[in-house]
C-alpha cells in the first residue's frame, strides 16, 4: 500500500509506457485498489449525477441458479450510501455479433442489470423500498453510431419518453466518441468527461499532457494515476497484459481464418473447432476463466468440458 504525498508525484510520465486503463483487468485493479476509494466515489458520483458519500465494494460474482449455468463476473460491483447498487464494467474488446445493432452487447448488459436488480433481498421488504440498480458499461468501440452523445442512459419509459420507474438504469459510455472532448480545455470539462478521457486515453503519450492537467485539477485522479504508473512498471502485470492481448488477437485471427475456410468449403464446424482450440490454448497459458468467458463467449461449464 502507498500514500500520495505530493500531487506532482502522481502525474503520468510523458514518455513512459503506461498500461491502458480500458483493459478489463487494469480497470478493475485501479478502481478496487485499497487507496482508490475516493476516486471510485468521484467516478460513480459523475456517472449517476448525484453526490455519493460512501461506496462499499462487494463480492463481484452473482450466484448461478443452476450448476450448468455460468456464474456472472462483475467488474466493480458496489453499494452506494448503503442503498443503491452500481455495477461498473469496462468493455475494452469487441463482442462478436451475428447481426447489426450490437444485440449481443446490449442483451448482455440488460441481463446483468436485471439479474443484479433481482438479486437484492426482497423477503420482508415492500416493493416500494427496493433500491435502484445501475449497470454502467464503458465501451472502447461505438455501439450507437447514430447517437450524437457519447452517453446513453436508459430506464423504464413510455413511448413518449415519460419515465415510469427509475429502479433499473443502464448507462453506456462510448469512449470511442471523445474526439471533440479531447480538444476542450480541462476547466470546461464535466467530471464524467474527465474520467472518460482518463480511462480511454491515459495510455496514449499524445494526450499525456491533457491527462496531467486533469490530475492537477482534480485530486481524485492522483491515486489512480499513481497506481497506474506503478503497475505499468511491474513486469508481471505487463506480461499478464501482453498474454491477454495475445490470446485475444490469436483467437480473432483463427476465427477469421476458420470462417474463410468454412465459407470456401461450406464447413461452419471449422469456426467452432478453431474457437475450441484457442480456449484450450488460453487455459494452458493460465488465462483466468472469467477472462476466457469474456473473450470467447463460452460458458464456464463449456470451458471446463474443453
Amino acid at each position: 500500500m502507498f500514500f500520495i504525498t505530493d500531487g506532482l508525484m502522481a502525474k503520468l510520465p510523458i514518455h513512459d509506457y503506461i498500461l491502458p486503463p480500458y483493459d478489463d483487468h487494469i480497470f478493475k485493479t485501479l478502481l478496487m485498489h485499497p487507496d482508490a476509494k475516493p476516486a471510485l466515489i468521484d467516478l460513480i458520483s459523475a456517472i449517476i449525477g448525484r453526490k455519493v458519500i460512501d461506496v462499499q465494494i462487494r463480492n463481484n460474482e452473482l450466484p448461478a441458479s443452476d450448476v450448468n449455468e455460468k456464474a456472472e463476473r462483475l467488474d466493480v460491483n458496489c453499494v452506494v450510501d448503503g442503498g443503491d447498487q452500481v455495477n461498473v464494467e469496462m468493455q475494452g474488446s469487441r463482442i462478436e455479433e451475428l447481426q447489426e445493432g450490437h444485440k449481443n452487447f446490449i442483451n448482455k448488459y440488460v441481463y446483468y442489470l436485471t439479474d443484479l436488480h433481482s438479486s437484492q433481498k426482497s423477503k420482508g421488504v415492500k416493493y416500494c423500498d427496493l433500491v435502484r440498480t445501475y449497470q454502467v458499461s464503458f465501451s472502447m468501440y461505438t455501439i450507437f453510431p447514430d447517437f450524437g452523445s457519447y452517453i446513453t442512459q436508459c430506464s423504464m419509459r413510455t413511448q413518449n419518453g415519460e419515465q415510469i420507474s427509475d429502479q433499473i438504469n443502464m448507462i453506456i459510455i462510448e469512449l470511442s466518441k471523445l474526439g471533440d472532448t479531447l480538444k476542450k480545455p480541462v476547466e470546461t470539462m464535466s467530471p464524467l468527461e474527465m474520467w472518460s478521457v482518463f480511462l480511454g486515453h491515459a495510455d496514449n503519450p499524445k494526450h499525456r499532457g491533457l491527462i496531467n492537467q486533469m490530475i492537477e485539477r482534480k485530486e481524485a485522479f492522483a491515486v489512480v494515476s499513481e497506481v497506474l504508473t506503478i503497475i505499468s512498471k511491474d513486469e508481471h502485470e505487463r506480461a499478464k497484459f501482453m498474454s491477454r492481448r495475445k490470446a485475444e488477437t490469436d483467437l480473432i485471427s483463427n476465427l477469421l481464418t476458420a470462417e474463410a475456410r468454412g465459407e470456401a468449403r461450406g464447413e461452419a464446424r471449422g469456426i467452432m473447432l478453431a474457437k475450441e482450440g484457442m480456449v484450450r490454448g488460453m487455459k494452458a497459458a493460465g488465462i483466468p476463466t472469467e477472462q476466457i468467458v469474456q473473450i470467447s463467449g463460452f460458458t464456464v461449464s463449456e470451458i471446463e468440458r474443453l
